[in-house]
């Protein structure tokens, strides 16, 4: 991504995002992905599945797999504690629930909040970093989970 375009970009990528914790980072991703936050409850596992994917839960009739962002991301393990929260989103018309350390706040972040992300090699595929938001003294990591989840490695493709 060049200077130019990834500005342009990250520029589009300006609205409403629900922040969260993993490890020292702070990310951020669409609010109208999020359907709901729901406490942590160990999910039911599947055998076989991606390390990172921690099982399934029942949400309302619904089967929903649960991944741990900690471990998709190549994060250090952490311990799963009172504010360990699962995000669950709607991404085309699949539910997914992803664990997160804990949710901070809703931001709207303006165009010129917005910076590319650097060209650097990271455990995550750089095609799913929308950019970089700047809050005061905070660094945001903006995701697009759509893309993230949608990966062929996420197990969750065929249905997306």
């Amino acid at each position: 991504m060049n200077a130019a375009t990834g500005g342009a970009e990250a520029a589009a990528g300006a609205g409403e995002y629900l922040t969260f914790r993993l490890g020292q980072e702070e990310y951020g991703i669409d609010i109208l992905k999020v359907q709901e936050i729901r406490g942590y409850e160990p999910p039911t596992r599947i055998s076989g599945a991606p390390h990172f994917i921690k099982g399934v839960t029942n949400l309302r009739g619904t089967i929903v797999p649960i991944v741990d962002m900690r471990l998709r991301l190549g994060c250090e393990q952490a311990q799963y504690d009172s504010f360990t929260v699962v995000i669950v989103l709607n991404l085309r018309e699949r539910v997914v629930g992803i664990v997160v350390d804990s949710v901070s706040d809703v931001l709207e972040l303006a165009p010129a909040q917005m910076r590319p992300a650097p060209d650097v090699d990271s455990s995550i595929d750089a095609q799913c970093i929308r950019g970089l938001g700047a809050v005061g003294e905070r660094m945001l990591i903006l995701l697009d989970i759509e893309r993230l989840m949608a990966g062929s490695d996420m197990g969750l493709a065929a249905d997306a």
